[in-house]
């Protein structure tokens, strides 16, 4: 594959449903950017991610995906990443702090939610999120899980402000989604979280893809 120029089209493929964390995470980084691009679904329920139309550009069969010219890339912390050196500020919105320090936090918490806090992901479904899916208690495991997301968060978000870093980033809106598995599960959430991760999640940009999956709900089956 060449190497796209920035003026190159734009595709972003993510999951049928609307579910996925972090498809949401590409998708806001690509409209806090300000920039036009073309959205394509996935069936992963039919395996459409395993076939080769998809597969094999992208490498991994994981949503999202990100075409730019003939460039692909999965992966959505590596997606705000190129988004951010391709299309970098001041010309374009700033995906991530400016100062190193403040933006190798930012990597760091979306490194961290991507890898840890197993429990919350399994007992507390995007489903919970996107669709208020019902959620029984949780485990022992998941509570010691939140009580760790939690300590971590008030770290940085006890003070009440309400961006990680003075203005919002994309870890904002990974942090806010993670949170929300629990506030939508009706899970006890301290005050100053809860607040956060609402404020986070009217951001324009998150309503768009919650628009979308409420538009797919409402879809009449054929």
């Amino acid at each position: 594959m060449t190497a796209p120029s920035p003026s190159g089209n734009l595709r972003l493929f993510v999951d049928s449903h609307f579910h996925s964390p972090y498809a949401l995470s590409a998708y806001v980084a690509l409209l806090e950017k300000g920039l036009n691009f073309d959205l394509a679904t996935v069936d992963l329920a039919a395996g459409q991610q395993q076939q080769a139309p998809f597969a094999q550009p992208s490498l991994t069969a994981r949503v999202p995906m990100l075409m730019h010219g003939d460039f692909a890339l999965t992966e959505s912390s590596a997606i705000a990443e190129y988004l951010e050196d391709v299309f970098a500020p001041p010309q374009h919105a700033a995906l991530l702090p400016a100062a190193a320090q403040d933006r190798a936090r930012a990597r760091q918490i979306q490194a961290w939610l991507r890898s840890d806090l197993m429990p919350i992901r399994e007992e507390r479904a995007t489903t919970v999120v996107f669709e208020r899916a019902p959620a029984p208690p949780l485990s022992a495991a998941a509570r010691a899980a939140a009580d760790k997301l939690f300590a971590a968060a008030l770290h940085l978000l006890g003070d009440g402000r309400a961006q990680l870093f003075g203005a919002w980033c994309v870890a904002d809106t990974d942090l806010a989604l993670m949170l929300n598995r629990l506030v939508f599960g009706g899970d006890a959430v301290p005050e100053v979280l809860a607040r956060y991760a609402r404020g986070q999640w009217a951001r324009p940009s998150v309503q768009r893809w919650l628009a979308l999956g409420q538009a797919r709900s409402q879809a009449p089956r054929t």
